[in-house]
């Protein structure tokens, strides 16, 4: 029995396998309104089998986004935008999920093809701001601390996106808590140094993480899943680590979020990450097994075997790819062909390819 297409339910959602699509930045929004370019992209990858299709980080408000180009949920028009990209995806037998995110101190920097560093508010950037005036690096923005009346703020605005995100037809919400953005820098020693109620201790710097998971769980249907992106480690010593984040999962589980999605790094310029196959699939096993959550493995998972030992041996539940899909929109049907699967829902129109 091949487990990678196996289904999996998580409340009132069945996905037809363990592949999703990993949340990828595109740079290519207008005001926060993702285009035909966003319907093409993620339309393509659930055309390709994919059982989980994750939009990119979506800012929760327009300070919120890494750059001018990403895409937002703030308001109607970004939500009737969304509407035409997750209908399209339900139509493929597949499930449309949004990443909901908060740049943080990371905010108000060019797309990659564009510069590097902060787009200064002249250029049509914004003020950033963070749980402590400490900049990412040298070509980073000084951000704003942020008052408590501040992070009130944020956990409404992440609340208000995820009731907009299921009015625009998305299944699953997932909560971007990783990579360096403004949560993770809460929940991290490495860049939160308040002395309030959101700094300090564990259960302090990770106080937002669970009053924003708690609001959205709160916030939408009881059978929708809720995801939580984190990182596992921020790879230095004294920063936050595998088995804090152990500990953040059984809060989180506690409030309603249902599967941990395990990345790593973000939030510390030019460390050293020992990347290589399935590097971060230890994070994965090791949460799974100690917090008893659902989890999800990311990072250099490239073959339909490699993903599918990951599965059978229970080390994560699902697995997100995410240059690999650049590479091959339809990598699912490929690892399908490869581990000896007949796909039931093989595309009408591809039929002549089977």
């Amino acid at each position: 029995m091949c487990k990678l297409f196996s289904p999996i339910k998580i409340r009132n959602i069945e996905l037809k396998s363990r592949i999703a699509v990993s949340p990828m930045c595109q740079y290519s929004s207008i005001n926060g309104v993702p285009t035909d370019w966003h319907l093409v992209h993620l339309g393509s990858r659930a055309v390709g089998g994919a059982g989980l299709i994750l939009t990119e980080a979506t800012a929760v408000s327009p300070e919120g986004r890494i750059s001018p180009d990403d895409a937002g949920i703030w308001n109607e028009e970004q939500v009737n935008a969304y509407t035409r990209i997750t209908s399209f995806i339900k139509s493929q037998n597949s499930v449309s999920g949004i990443q909901l995110a908060h740049a943080g101190r990371k905010a108000s920097t060019y797309s990659p093809w564009k510069g590097s560093g902060e787009v200064k508010v002249e250029n049509g950037g914004w003020k950033t701001f963070a749980p402590s005036p400490i900049p990412f690096s040298e070509n980073f923005p000084r951000p704003k601390e942020m008052s408590e009346e501040d992070v009130k703020l944020v956990t409404d605005q992440f609340t208000k996106a995820a009731k907009r995100s299921i009015e625009a037809g998305f299944e699953v919400i997932e909560l971007h808590l990783a990579h360096g953005y403004l949560v993770h820098e809460f929940y991290s020693p490495i860049s939160n140094h308040r002395k309030d109620n959101y700094g300090g201790t564990l259960e302090n710097r990770c106080r937002l993480v669970i009053e924003i998971a708690k609001s959205v769980r709160d916030a939408i249907p009881e059978g929708a899943p809720l995801f939580a992106r984190i990182s596992s480690t921020d790879w230095v010593d004294g920063g936050w680590d595998i088995e804090q984040s152990v500990q953040l999962a059984k809060w989180l589980k506690e409030v309603g979020v249902d599967l941990i999605d395990c990345s790593s790094g973000g939030n510390v310029s030019n460390v050293k990450i020992p990347a290589g196959p399935g590097y971060q699939i230890p994070f994965a096993e090791k949460i799974k097994k100690e917090a008893k959550i659902l989890t999800g493995g990311v990072g250099l998972i490239t073959t339909a075997e490699q993903a599918e030992q990951i599965i059978k041996s229970e080390q994560a539940d699902l697995v997100l790819l995410a240059r690999e899909m650049l590479r091959d929109p339809y990598w699912a049907l490929h690892a399908a062909k490869k581990l000896n699967v007949d796909l039931k829902d093989f595309p009408n129109q591809y039929l002549r390819s089977k």
